[in-house]
């Protein structure tokens, strides 16, 4: 632990009750990830589309050190959508100091998020641009757009996304650590 020039130490692991989170949202469209698919030999393969464009923004907030998540469904990746995650993110963890790993995305930076945040006392870092490998709800996107959601055509757009709440929600925090790659050693936010 480094300490400072009175003694002090410094760094998030020495503050008390504090949680770290990294958060991060993606889109979850109507159409399917086509990550494989086969045919006989000489024959096209048959890729079902509906020719909707229905899609919807998953967030999700990872706890680096349980593997605990916040898991919120909304129409738009917008400000307002991200406030609401902001919102449930001080209502899952009332009482905690929260230190909160994002993107530099819009609705982040936005001035109405970033006030929202300083009243709802959720400190902000900002990892930097153009690095999602260092965000590891990324790793968590990966697996459910290449593990669940794809070369599946729902019957709906409401089916494809309660299977992804529900595939995010059902993984047990263990698993959700190891998907993510905060179990490895070399996890650049150990904790």
């Amino acid at each position: 632990m480094e300490t400072g020039q009175r003694g002090l130490k410094r760094g998030l692991a020495s503050r008390e009750r504090t949680v770290i989170l990294a958060t991060d949202a993606s889109l979850i469209t109507e159409t399917p990830p086509l990550r494989a698919s086969w045919s006989k030999v000489g024959e096209s393969a048959e890729v079902p589309i509906t020719g909707n464009r229905h899609k919807a923004a998953l967030y999700a907030a990872l706890n680096v050190a349980t593997g605990t998540r916040c898991v919120d469904l909304a129409p738009r990746w917008n400000g307002d959508s991200f406030r609401e995650h902001l919102a449930h993110l001080r209502r899952q963890w009332r009482g905690w100091n929260i230190v909160l790993f994002l993107d530099r995305g819009t609705p982040h930076t936005a001035a109405a998020s970033r006030q929202l945040a300083k009243a709802l006392n959720i400190e902000l870092r900002w990892l930097p641009t153009a690095c999602p490998e260092l965000n590891p709800v990324e790793d968590l996107w990966r697996w459910l757009k290449g593990s669940i959601l794809c070369n599946h055509q729902p019957h709906d757009f409401a089916d494809t996304t309660r299977t992804a709440v529900d595939a995010l929600d059902q993984l047990s925090p263990h698993e959700a650590l190891r998907l993510s790659g905060a179990l490895c050693k070399n996890f650049w936010l150990r904790t």
